[in-house]
């Protein structure tokens, strides 16, 4: 038996110490992951106030800020069972939209489903923003591991929050598109994907019309959410980004983000083409 304890030894150095994927029959009932215990994942311990101050919905017990985001999680896991998809991403069509938070919460979200895990990766490196709504300093993160190839199993952080963990966007580039664009990306994009089958993984990218970082990336991803800003964002941006977006990637809907009391709302696309204004 010690060799069977030394190759889990192995594994668990090499992999953290989720389990390794398992073979489903087709048609079986999805297995719920058993509890994961993160030893080789760093782990940044959130307080409740932390949690309220950041607008985390983690820190919350209800009211109709949670339920908008537990609505959202029913809508985009539908769509992704019925698809077989587990990779999206986030983003808006201009900054200070919303789209780092709503694709935090989001996360937090969808690891609350204990039929899956959740990895965030912040893969806006000219704005990195992810470890800020979890309270943190600068940290190394997607940036080091393309250009300086430090593993990832050093740079992904457990908040303390279920089963989720995210990879932060690392120091600020300015070849940011290059990056996304890069068959290094494209290897790790495929080696997540596939590494557990219950995984989703879940992209911040950055604005769509500011820079040509999403366009590059979008054949890595499955589906895409577009974050606006009721009275902020016009809606000739918004038919600009899904002119842009058209025939390249599938667009689950349109976030109204700050619409009324519950701050959220989720829209078909076309209807944020018709409700979207300065």
């Amino acid at each position: 038996m010690d060799y069977l304890q030394q190759g889990l030894e192995r594994f668990k150095q090499e992999h953290g110490s989720e389990a390794p994927p398992q073979r489903r029959q087709a048609g079986a009932a999805r297995p719920v992951p058993p509890p994961i215990v993160y030893t080789s994942t760093k782990t940044v311990e959130l307080t409740d106030e932390t949690m309220r101050t950041q607008r985390l919905i983690t820190g919350f017990e209800g009211g109709a800020f949670v339920d908008a985001f537990k609505m959202l999680r029913t809508q985009v896991v539908k769509q992704c069972r019925q698809n077989g998809w587990n990779v999206l991403g986030v983003t808006s069509p201009t900054p200070h939209e919303g789209k780092t938070l709503t694709a935090v919460n989001l996360s937090l979200a969808l690891a609350m489903d204990l039929a899956h895990t959740v990895l965030l990766v912040d893969a806006d490196m000219h704005r990195p923003a992810v470890h800020q709504t979890f309270g943190m300093d600068s940290c190394p993160g997607l940036t080091e591991h393309l250009f300086d190839e430090v593993p990832l199993e050093q740079l992904l952080i457990h908040p303390g929050i279920g089963r989720f963990v995210f990879l932060p966007g690392g120091r600020v580039i300015a070849n940011s598109a290059e990056a996304l664009a890069s068959p290094k990306m494209a290897v790790l994009v495929e080696e997540l994907k596939h590494r557990y089958p219950a995984r989703l993984l879940v992209f911040d990218l950055p604005p769509l019309l500011s820079r040509a970082d999403v366009l590059g990336f979008v054949p890595h991803i499955d589906a895409l959410l577009l974050v606006v800003e009721e009275g902020r964002t016009a809606s000739t941006d918004v038919k600009r980004a899904m002119g842009l977006l058209k025939g390249s990637v599938p667009v689950l809907g349109g976030i109204l983000n700050k619409s009324g009391r519950a701050a959220l709302t989720q829209r078909r696309a076309k209807d944020l083409l018709m409700t979207s204004s300065r």
